[in-house]
């Protein structure tokens, strides 16, 4: 298919080779885990147990709180110890359950669904908990029931991994490329009309060759080359690049006729189905220029971000700048004391937080923000605006088209705050929207 891109975007430094070469590990946590009650997009899920409940491995713990919601698993067995606020990435508290680990793993029991139907499969989906694991968390059920599946005719697996440093998709890929495959088969079995893509950067070529022989006996799926780009792996970056349809803000990937599911998402449904296993652990990568020995880690759910420091062999050096996530997208920590989560991909420690120590100057009008927006928007101009809070011409300008992809910010020779800007506005416009419509 030769290399696909789409406008803008830009090549930041991806320090990938500090843990691409890392083979999964498989981490045990020890002490109390956090298992917190928002962990998705839509309602909190509702606790189902109390305290000195005592609980298993792959127990249902609490259920969705609505049909955009997720249930949430047990990762470990042992006792609840106490419902409570704590912590967490987002930098709130918010309500969890706390379960102290026997370390003894004593699981449930887990069956195969037998019913292989698309309604079986979706509601098998629904019941494992599984969410959007690229970072969104949107219940992966709910995108699997668009209102005309009919017209649905591209199911994009997005092994992009565009941001720099994290490597868990590109292992996946490498240890287990047959649990994505089958993830990927299980979804276009929802959808008969549909062609199965997975998108991968050309900076994996060994995914990429490894992939293209395996789906080479496939005749709904294929693997698609990418040109290597920020931000290749958003949502409307990749749609635009395998398919040249493009998607807006007031548009959901299935009105363009596509379903996009993460590579992690995508081996979740193949254990939800195949294994009847829910979603209670995932693949996380610790790297940074501050950790001893970067990796690549299988990490239960809850499980204390700072064990998973010591799991990499501590610091090196105190870092400046921890960031959960991307360091284009992701959001800093200001302490390790938060559980990981479906959505938590990446643990990135630096010994110098390079943002902190760039301070914003005046703009220049060089047009370099210009030039990366995969949007094709104004970030100087629209930044302006939502700074003096007239948040109406912010969306008449198309700010609400803004992927939050933080290539504004980087690329600013004068170091402004573009990205922070863009957000703010961003959440008021759409809030604005909201209360219009209302």
């Amino acid at each position: 298919m030769g290399l696909l891109t789409f406008r803008g975007g830009l090549h930041p430094y991806d320090g990938k080779e500090l843990s691409k070469d890392r083979p999964i590990q498989d981490y045990l946590p020890q002490g109390e885990l956090v298992f917190p009650l928002s962990q998705h997009i839509g309602a909190p899920a509702k606790a189902l147990v109390k305290k000195n409940d005592r609980v298993l491995v792959g127990q249902k713990i609490a259920e969705a709180g609505g049909f955009v919601s997720a249930h949430i698993f047990s990762s470990v067995s042992g006792t609840v110890k106490k419902i409570e606020p704590r912590m967490t990435v987002s930098g709130n508290k918010v309500e969890c359950i706390i379960v102290e680990n026997d370390g003894e793993y004593e699981e449930t029991s887990f069956a195969p669904l037998q019913d292989l139907s698309p309604r079986s499969i979706i509601a098998a989906v629904k019941e494992a908990g599984i969410v959007g694991m690229g970072g969104a968390g949107f219940p992966t059920h709910v995108k699997l029931s668009p209102k005309e599946p009919e017209k649905i005719d591209t199911i994009i697996i997005n092994a992009a991994e565009c941001e720099p440093y994290i490597t868990a998709d590109y292992r996946v890929m490498m240890e287990t490329p047959d649990q994505l495959i089958s993830g990927l088969r299980l979804i276009l079995s929802i959808f008969p009309q549909a062609k199965g893509v997975i998108g991968i950067e050309d900076n994996k070529p060994e995914a990429i060759a490894k992939l293209t022989e395996l789906c080479s006996q496939e005749d709904r799926i294929e693997v698609a080359s990418l040109k290597t780009k920020y931000p290749q792996g958003a949502e409307r970056s990749l749609i635009y690049a395998v398919t040249g349809r493009a998607v807006n803000s007031s548009m959901l990937p299935a009105d363009a006729g596509c379903i996009v599911d993460n590579v992690a998402t995508a081996v979740a449904i193949h254990e939800a189905v195949v294994l009847g296993k829910p979603l209670y652990e995932r693949v996380v990568t610790v790297t940074g220029d501050a950790i001893s020995n970067p990796g690549n880690f299988r990490v239960k759910s809850g499980t204390n971000a700072a064990e998973l420091v010591e799991a990499a062999g501590g610091f090196k050096e105190q870092p400046e700048k921890v960031i959960s996530g991307g360091p284009m997208m992701g959001m800093a920590l200001s302490t390790l004391d938060v559980p990981c989560t479906k959505t938590f991909s990446s643990l990135l420690c630096f010994s110098k937080d390079q943002v902190k120590a760039s301070q914003p100057g005046p703009c220049i009008r060089c047009g370099r923000c210009v030039d990366v927006c995969p949007a094709g928007l104004m970030p100087t101009r629209l930044s302006e605006i939502a700074d003096h809070g007239d948040f109406a011409l912010f969306d008449h300008l198309g700010g609400c088209e803004c992927v939050e992809c933080g290539c504004c910010s980087y690329i600013c020779p004068a170091k402004r705050r573009l990205t922070q800007s863009m957000k703010t506005g961003r959440r008021e416009a759409l809030a604005l929207r909201r209360k219009k419509k209302a």
